[in-house]
């Protein structure tokens, strides 16, 4: 089934923003980020490619709090890593086939936020460009990648509220099963693209 899921993003040659007007492009150089977009990869808990291009995209909405945590993490010297953003519903599809877990994987019919575009998956990294330590990889749907878990270092904690606190200050909600997870506030208020 994972297999009729793949490739799903459309050629970026054919239009500047194949998805929906509300939703913006995000890019290394207009934004000021690193882009480490995973379901572009089998570096993902997939396994397999699920967007056959890398471009990124987020509600116009969410990109003002995304700008205001690049502006924070600059402030402390880091910068912002994106995994994941909008999510075509295929592609939501796909990951609820792999794991069809609401504990982590919205079903398709609910929606994610990141079908919103109102949704975003990323870490911080240092001025060299290494990621901080999360103590899990994104992705990692279990329990050790929950805000609040234990028993983890004091540094992977450090850092977790360091991302945690960057997020909020800006604006966003977290949500508590995954650490690289923030979305909106009013991310249902959102209709499903």
């Amino acid at each position: 089934m994972l297999q009729n899921h793949l490739e799903t993003r459309l050629d970026a040659s054919q239009d500047p923003n194949p998805f929906h007007p509300s939703l913006v492009e995000i890019t290394e150089a207009s934004h000021n980020i690193l882009l480490d977009l995973r379901y572009a990869t089998k570096n993902n808990i997939t396994g397999a490619r699920i967007y056959h291009d890398d471009r990124c995209f987020i509600h116009a909405d969410a990109l003002v709090l995304l700008k205001r945590s690049v502006a924070l993490a600059k402030e402390q010297g880091l910068r912002i890593k994106i995994f994941d953003a909008y999510r075509p519903r295929a592609v939501q599809e796909a990951l609820w086939a792999h794991c069809p877990d609401p504990n982590y994987i919205m079903p398709p019919d609910k929606g994610s936020h990141h079908t919103r575009g109102v949704a975003i998956d990323l870490t911080l990294v240092d001025a060299r460009g290494q990621e901080l330590d999360m103590g899990t990889d994104f992705d990692d749907l279990s329990p050790r990648a929950h805000h609040g878990t234990s028993p983890i270092s004091s540094d992977i904690a450090a850092n977790r509220y360091l991302l945690l606190g960057i997020m909020m200050s800006a604006g966003w909600d977290f949500f508590p099963n995954e650490w690289w997870h923030y979305q909106a506030f009013n991310a249902y208020g959102y209709p499903l693209i």
